[in-house]
This record gives C-alpha cells, structure tokens and sequence, in this order.
C-alpha cells in the first residue's frame, strides 16, 4: 500500500490508507486516545481504541517516527474534516528522546537562543517552518520570472582571491598555501557573465567578516543576484527589480498559501511604480543633517513610514547615494558626479536591496581605482576583462533571509534562517 500525506486524507474517505510521519501529540483519554501523526504537508488525526493499540500508543514519545494503517472516516472537528479509525501502529525507529520544547504548542515558547541551538527539531515547528517554505517560494518566483525575461543562471566561486569590494571584512582562509578569501558577493563574476549571456543571475550564499550583532545582520546569509546588459542608467535595473519583486510575491502567494495563514501575514502590493526619491531628499524627509553620507536605521524607518504615509508602499527606491559610500566599480551620476547612479530599496523601512549601474569601460576602472589608492593588481582579471568590450550595464542583490524577515514580520532574521552563521554561532 502507498504512503499518502495527511493533505490527501480528504479524497480517501472509506478507504483503507498508510500513513507516515511523526508523533506530533498523545491525547490519552479514558475511553479513547488520540495519535496526532504529523507529516511534510500537515496533521492527521488518528483515533485509537482498542486496547492492545493504545498501550503503543502510551508507550511512544512525541517526535517517534511512526507508520499508520486505517481507515479514513469524515468527523467535521478533525483537522481537514477527516480522522483515521481502527488503526495499526508501526514505529519506524526507536523512541524518540523528546526535545526541550513542546512542538505541539501553538506557539514555540522557547527563548531563540535554545531554538537555534536545537536547530534541527526547532526547525519542525510549524511557525519554523513556514518561513522555511516562504523562503523557498520566493527563490522559486525569483528565478521563474527572471528565466521568463531571458537571463540565464550562473554559479560562480565562492573562493577568491581578493576581496569584492576591496574592504577588509572578508573570511581569510588557506587555500593550497595561497591565501583566499570566502567572497563577500558575486559581484565581479556576474558582471563579466554579462559579457557571454547580457542577462544573468544566481541563488548562492556570501560572507560578510562584519562583526555585526544585530537583528538584521547574519556573516552568511544567501544573496538573490542579479546584472543585466544594454542599459539606459540605473532606473532600468530599478525596473527589473520591480517586476522581479511581483514576481517573487505572487509565487509566494500561490505556494506558500499555507505557511503565510500560518503565520498570520499577507503578501503586500508592490506598486506599479515603486516611489523614489533621491538621497538628498530623503536626508530632508528622514530629518537627517544634509551633511550625512549614508542613511542609519533610524533614518530608514522614518522613510518607510513616509513611503506607507505619502504613497500607500511598502516599498521605496533611494536614489543617488553619495560616490564615497559605493564601491568603485558604481557609476556616477553624470548630471551630479559626486552622486551615484545607485539606489538601495527599502522594504517596510529596512534596506532590502542594494543595486546600481556600473561602470563599463577599462579607463574608468583605471580612473576610479587610482581615485580611491586602490593598486589594479589584486582586480587585474577583472579589470582586464572591460579592455574587451562590455556593455553598459548594471544589476542588484537581495538579501533573502531579510526579504523573508521583513514579509513575516519577524523580529530577528535569525528567525527564517534554518542554521543562522553570525558573530558567535558556528553550530548546529
């Protein structure tokens, strides 16, 4: 007999069904006991009352892995409206040793610190877990859409040797006695892949050496890139990133119905037009000095609160960061040299997205290294690579676990990420 999932229940009434997953919970009453089994796609209610299997039932611990053989019968009270009856009991493995968290409760009560350090039956919590499948919706809506547009997905090395963004936050490490580095983004790799596809993107984790201890920082977390060909500026990239974000949000919706009901949250409306506003104003509506050269969170609030206030958005491009905050290979705006055709899109007043037009030709590289006391050397397979003609272009990252975090609402982004690598957590 095949296994079915406990979301099948429902089309098998009268029918005999082998079931399989964990014990989610024992309710042991006194005439009759109930098995709550759960699976991959939910619970199912099992009703035990013979004797020789209740005292199985007894006798397993939540967690136990368990095989299930009855019959579905309809019960408008049991979860799906369907309960299995007269049933056998099959473990699957030993008792399971119980973690130290009730995964029955609605709620998981444990403080984060012990549900990352039980990362692995933490993670089986419903309201664990349906950020899990969030997450996994999203990348799904990130590449359908991008592979509906023409750009073709690469996988680039995430051992390196120099640094992205010539900054010193990077993970060194030995590699075959040559020092290396774990790479801070694909940023190099997916600009010379625009030179052999225009169009290109890639799902793969970064590393940030930043010794950052907060809500919204992980040292790894997985990057959603994105560069693009044959651009007018910057704002075309803004537009691809806009559809790219449609895109993601409806295939959450469609597939991860059941995990956002869950947590009680809705997808939001990305505007047809995302609102923008330049860095200088934001600095004036953020109630920043005009002197400030990058926006702090506080400021990044106040301007997601404007955005939802003014515009009815969650969301909201900043454009035309000062040059000394973007990395060398950004664009300058050529009405404003000292500003760059970047932008940083905020999600419910968080940074989300950081993207930009880049610079494509050999002597501006050349110009803006020098500029910066940058020797060419550590960048030559680089740099070299414009001598050979690239387009102008330009592209975008987003941070997924902080996409998922700022959708859910959760408090910390360690939250929807299964096995979190920050300042101090190395395992599980």
């Amino acid at each position: 007999m095949q296994r079915i999932l406990s979301a099948e229940l429902p089309a098998h009434v009268g029918a005999t069904v082998r079931l399989a997953g964990w014990v989610h919970r024992r309710r042991l009453l006194k005439s009759v006991a109930f098995l709550i089994l759960r699976d991959a796609a939910g619970l199912a209610q099992v009703v035990v009352a013979a004797p020789a299997v209740r005292e199985q039932v007894e006798a397993l611990t939540e967690e136990t892995v368990v095989e299930v053989v009855g019959t579905v019968v309809a019960n408008p009270t049991a979860p799906a409206g369907v309960e299995v009856v007269e049933p056998t009991v099959r473990p699957l493995g030993p008792p399971a040793v119980p973690p130290p968290f009730d995964l029955y409760r609605p709620v998981l009560t444990a403080t984060l610190p012990t549900q990352l350090d039980n990362a692995p039956t933490a993670l089986r919590h419903p309201s664990r877990s349906a950020a899990l499948r969030i997450s996994a919706a999203a990348v799904s809506g990130f590449r359908a859409t991008l592979d509906g547009q023409g750009f073709v997905e690469v996988h680039t090395p995430k051992v390196v040797a120099s640094s992205t963004e010539s900054g010193a936050n990077v993970f060194a490490l030995d590699w075959f006695g040559r020092p290396a580095y774990l790479a801070q983004s694909p940023q190099f790799y997916k600009q010379l892949m625009v030179g052999v596809f225009e169009r290109v993107y890639e799902v793969g984790p970064v590393f940030r050496a930043e010794p950052h201890d907060t809500v919204r920082h992980l040292a790894q977390y997985t990057s959603l890139d994105v560069e693009l060909g044959f651009v007018t500026d910057h704002r075309d990239v803004m537009a691809v990133l806009r559809g790219t974000l449609a895109g993601m949000m409806a295939t959450v919706a469609e597939r991860a119905g059941g995990a956002l009901a869950t947590l009680g949250v809705t997808t939001p409306e990305v505007p047809a037009e995302i609102p923008a506003v330049h860095f200088t104003d934001a600095l004036k509506i953020a109630g920043a000095p005009a002197d400030e050269p990058d926006l702090a969170p506080a400021h990044e609030r106040a301007l997601g609160e404007w955005a939802l206030r003014e515009h009815g958005s969650d969301f909201l491009f900043v454009t035309g960061y000062p040059m000394a905050k973007r990395p060398f290979y950004t664009h300058p705006d050529p009405a404003r040299p000292a500003y760059s055709n970047g932008f940083d899109l905020l999600f419910r007043g968080v940074e989300l997205v950081t993207g930009g037009q880049r610079l494509h030709r050999h002597v501006d590289y050349l110009a803006a290294l020098a500029a910066r006391g940058e020797p060419v050397e550590p960048y030559a397979g680089y740099v070299d690579a414009f001598r050979h003609g690239m387009p102008p272009h330009g592209g975008f990252a987003i941070g997924l676990e902080r996409f998922v975090a700022r959708l859910t609402g959760a408090a910390n982004v360690r939250e929807v990420t299964a096995f979190p690598r920050d300042l101090h957590r190395l395992t599980p």
